[in-house]
């Protein structure tokens, strides 16, 4: 006896091809066939009508390419359920549609809304993490960026003065540091630190409270053993540049510290803190990045596999005939990635089962990248279950670890 097919219920769905100034927007009927095509502005008032003749036309279901900004939040408060299709997905489908694969906003709308419509199955609908992770997650990013900046700023800085004035890169460890600043503000010149001897350094270090415990015979024959920098008038014209520098440098250290200390505020006092500070040398902010990267949206990941495979540290294989092949996974959350293979990275000056496996993982020829993805992928089980069942990392309960100490003191013995 034949079992009769369940009747699929109509759906009207909607496609939102996502731009800076306006979105282009298509509603298609259960057919396909395109019932209003329109295009709103990038405002309150063009949400609005978006959001107005969306429900008008009794569309439950929306197709987008990006999961977050003003377009998603009107949607999500207007109930209407959101499945994002990312972009790098959407240039594929292109395809599907015309051998050209041109690029065209009202027609990729049309392809957001036909896909909802025939491979709702395949799409999952956004799952929103909450508002102190979201919060979170944009101060972590704010401040890596800013990380970034002073990165690039310490670099100009540098091939500045290795043609100015050598010896200020050489005498103390970070260039960017606030003792190096501190030097680069009151020497600014070649002839300013001619007039240093060793006693004077380390008067001049007293006065400003250095706290490093390199000697200044030692901080002095650097200064020294670096070649000569300019001299003369064009010394004061190139100190105009140096101490511009150095103000970036400073204020980019103080905004790097307000966000710092915004991040460990708002880390104390999240739900799933505990989880991410209990890993080992996560600290304060890259547990924060962690947490912030992850989320704390549970049913975004129904196994540690969807985990490691949006975070990039699963790889991709390929298989035809009798030919497969294992590859870098591209398509993939970078932010994530980052996070995740930062903390696994570190993992292994501090848990002797991160540093076996990625020990190990060298050992059959991996390069240091591709080592610390592996080691990432194995630490994504764990963070995984502990953050379903919401408890910290236990180094006594990680049986692998375990028996690895074990095995190490039997051999020992």
């Amino acid at each position: 006896m034949s079992v009769p097919l369940q009747a699929v219920p109509a759906r009207v769905c909607a496609g939102v091809d996502w731009a800076k100034d306006d979105h282009a927007i298509a509603i298609i009927d259960p057919d396909g066939q395109v019932l209003d095509r329109f295009a709103v502005t990038d405002d309150a008032a063009g949400l609005k009508s978006l959001v107005r003749r969306l429900l008008k036309a009794g569309v439950d279901e929306v197709g987008i390419e990006r999961g977050d900004g003003p377009v998603v939040e009107a949607l999500i408060q207007a109930e209407l359920t959101v499945l994002v299709i990312p972009p790098g997905q959407l240039k594929n489908l292109r395809s599907r549609y015309g051998s050209a694969g041109n690029k065209d906003d009202r027609y990729d709308a049309y392809i957001l809304a036909d896909v909802v419509r025939t491979d709702r199955r395949r799409l999952r609908p956004l799952v929103r993490d909450s508002a102190a992770t979201t919060a979170l997650r944009t101060t972590v990013r704010a401040r890596r960026d800013l990380v970034e900046h002073r990165v690039a700023a310490a670099n100009q800085l540098r091939a500045h003065l290795q043609i100015v004035f050598p010896g200020a890169t050489s005498i103390f460890a970070a260039i960017d540091s606030a003792i190096s600043l501190t030097f680069l503000e009151r020497f600014t010149t070649q002839a300013q630190a001619d007039w240093l001897s060793p006693k004077r350094l380390g008067t001049w270090l007293s006065s400003v409270s250095y706290s490093g415990h390199t000697d200044p015979e030692i901080l002095h024959t650097r200064l020294l053993a670096a070649p000569r920098g300019t001299t003369g008038a064009e010394a004061e014209t190139h100190a105009v540049t140096t101490l511009a520098f150095v103000a970036i440098l400073r204020s980019l250290n103080t905004q790097i510290e307000a966000l710092a200390a915004s991040i460990g505020e708002q880390l104390a006092i999240h739900p799933d803190a505990h989880i991410v500070t209990s890993l080992p040398r996560s600290g304060t902010v890259r547990a924060a990045r962690l947490l912030a990267e992850i989320g704390d949206a549970r049913g975004r990941f129904p196994t540690a596999d969807s985990l490691a495979c949006l975070a990039g540290v699963a790889p991709s294989t390929r298989q035809s005939g009798k030919v497969t092949a294992v590859t870098f996974r591209w398509g993939a959350n970078k932010e994530l990635r980052d996070a995740v293979c930062d903390f696994a990275g570190d993992s292994r000056h501090a848990n002797p089962w991160a540093a076996d496996l990625y020990a190990k993982a060298r050992d059959r020829g991996h390069d240091h990248p591709h080592a610390v993805r592996i080691l990432a992928r194995a630490w994504i089980h764990i963070i995984w279950r502990a953050w379903q069942d919401n408890v910290g990392y236990d180094p006594i309960k990680h049986g692998a670890l375990q028996a690895l100490l074990n095995s190490t003191a039997q051999k020992a013995a």
